[in-house]
């Protein structure tokens, strides 16, 4: 059987994606010469491996030389909980609370890809959760699901910016989504609410001045000039993600189970943190994301954020 639209796209809703789009393969010039002056500005910090495989994130086609199509998928996460008044208390970035959305997006497109494959022998596929050579953000504007946000994440009219992105590149055709045009007007909530600067400008982000960059990706010692700044943020930061309008009136509550069941790791107070042992960090957040920083650099943290 040939696949189609609308099978991709009955099967995808079957695994809980939200959000499907489709898009032609092709060279991505002007998204890859804005990540090209990004980098030169030195604005990725010290993620070098964001300077590896520019031909590969440039055309995918460098991935899978057969590639024809990308198939963009969104997963809502959002919860609809607030933090405690504790001021004692460390806050965690709400894609952190639950499972590690890669395993979950791993294992929901492996299904997907298998399962098409069933339908079509010939379709042939290969997946990335944002740790591949893709720009997994620039495909899902190709590929309808929203439009660049201010902060630099994706915004979808019906669900906002609470959701990940999986992209699956394939050796078939479909047709092809639309582009949704750029909706946030003269709004700058978000970039008047981040906390240190990081947004130095509309669409531009500085990973040196980011909480999420700082609390996870840097595993030096934090500058002491973003002391004070960090409004309780011990892993990630949703502050910008917080004021968009679009947040605040269209987001909606997670179906997923792997974000919404077990055990929610929300908030900690420094005490909490100090009583961890290596054993208990390994054990508790061993499909957390919070183990990307270690508990070395969840302590870290703390004593930064939250230590008087």
């Amino acid at each position: 059987m040939e696949l189609s639209n609308g099978i991709v796209l009955e099967i995808a809703e079957k695994y809980g994606f939200n959000l499907i789009g489709f898009a032609k393969a092709e060279s991505l010039i002007e998204e890859t010469e804005r990540y090209a002056e990004w980098l030169a500005k030195g604005y990725h910090a010290e993620m070098t491996y964001l300077e590896k495989n520019f031909e590969k994130r440039k055309d995918v086609r460098t991935i899978f030389a057969e590639a024809k199509s990308v198939i963009s998928l969104g997963m809502n996460y959002y919860i609809d909980d607030s933090f405690s008044e504790n001021e004692n208390a460390g806050k965690i970035s709400r894609y952190a609370w639950g499972r590690d959305y890669h395993f979950t997006l791993w294992e929901k497109s492996d299904k997907l890809i298998n399962e098409l494959k069933k339908i079509d022998e010939s379709f042939e596929a290969v997946s990335y959760v944002d740790t591949g050579p893709t720009s997994d953000k620039a495909w899902a504007v190709k590929a309808g699901l929203g439009w660049m946000g201010k902060h630099t994440n994706i915004i979808n009219k019906k669900i906002g910016s609470w959701f990940f992105i999986a992209t699956i590149i394939t050796n078939k055709e479909f047709n092809y989504s639309s582009l949704i045009a750029d909706s946030c007007g003269e709004c700058r909530a978000c970039v008047d609410a981040c906390p240190t600067g990081a947004l130095v400008s509309e669409y531009i982000l500085d990973a040196n001045k980011c909480i999420s960059y700082q609390t996870i990706e840097n595993k030096k010692e934090i500058n002491e000039n973003l002391k004070g700044k960090f409004d309780n943020w011990i892993f990630g930061c949703d502050a910008c993600q917080d004021v968009c309008p679009w947040n605040k009136k269209f987001s909606r509550p997670a179906t997923e189970e792997q974000f919404i069941s077990g055990n929610i790791n929300k908030e900690f107070t420094l005490e909490e943190i100090n009583g961890i042992s290596e054993k208990i960090f390994k054990e508790r957040f061993k499909e957390s994301p919070i183990k990307r920083t270690k508990l070395k650099g969840l302590k870290r943290n703390a004593d930064f954020v939250l230590s008087k």
